[in-house]
């Protein structure tokens, strides 16, 4: 609103306490144009520094799933297509569900459900991904089209093939036999994916010299399925529960299968 102030000639000489009053409210409505007019400058400057970060480049988007390659080499899948972020590196069978945390600068990572840091994703789409090679980043880069990391249904007869074929592949490096049973009716993708992750941290206990002392009992590996995702160990069998209303996310990790075994 803009105040305007008239002016008139006194037919006579004003009192003088009351020409003092007179001019210091003419002082004030001068003022107020000015205060406004300031901020009026004020909301101009902020529109124009609007515009201007409009006309910035945005965040390069991430594709809903993408293959990425680092500069080790290696290569891995990220989809993000459902309500938990998965990877899955080309060289292995296990597929990570990852839980995103803010960093500074405006930084993304995202974490195993052991508190691992797997990717670190930067404001301008600059990518880092970690590995027990590179435990201090390895920068990654995009390089097309991906296949989505869902798992399949198997079906009774490839179910049970897959569950044979696990079972002799941790009895051989067990050197025992060591058997392999699945106890779930609501998500048997669920469970196959845990299957394969539980059979994998066991061979790589199983592999390594210093570790393998610690499943010297192992007798059998059971997947069932429970209110509460979780690993339990204990006199020679190794139970995995699953929660199917968390989707990937109810299926404990190979680190935490493994944190379970080892003291």
């Amino acid at each position: 609103m803009e105040l305007t102030a008239r002016v008139r000639t006194a037919r006579r000489p004003l009192p003088t306490a009351m020409a003092i009053a007179l001019a210091a409210a003419a002082l004030s409505l001068l003022a107020a144009p000015s205060e406004a007019a300031a901020q009026n400058r004020g909301n101009v400057q902020a529109e124009q520094s609007q515009k201007l970060r409009s006309l910035r480049p945005s965040t390069p988007a991430m594709p809903p799933v993408g293959r990425y390659v680092a500069e080790t080499g290696e290569g891995f899948i990220l989809d993000r297509s459902g309500r938990h972020p998965l990877l899955r590196f080309e060289s292995r069978d296990e597929t990570w569900v990852l839980r995103p945390t803010a960093a500074p600068r405006g930084d993304v990572i995202y974490r195993n459900d052991a508190g691992d840091q797997v990717l670190r994703v930067t404001p301008n789409g600059g990518m880092t991904v970690y590995t027990p090679r590179t435990p201090g980043g390895s920068p990654a880069s995009f390089s097309g089209a991906g296949q989505s990391l869902t798992p399949p249904t198997l079906g009774p007869m490839l179910l049970f093939r897959l569950m044979a074929q696990r079972s002799a592949m941790v009895s051989e490096v067990v050197g025992r036999l060591v058997e392999v049973n699945l106890d779930g009716d609501q998500s048997e993708a669920l469970c196959v994916e845990a299957l394969v992750v539980t059979t994998e941290a066991v061979i790589r206990i199983a592999r390594s010299p210093t570790a393998r002392e610690y499943i010297s009992d192992l007798r059998s590996i059971t997947i069932i399925e429970g209110a509460r995702a979780g690993v339990t160990y204990s006199r020679g069998r190794l139970t995995v529960t699953v929660d199917p209303g968390e989707g990937l996310a109810g299926r404990p990790s190979s680190a935490r299968v493994i944190r379970a075994i080892l003291p």
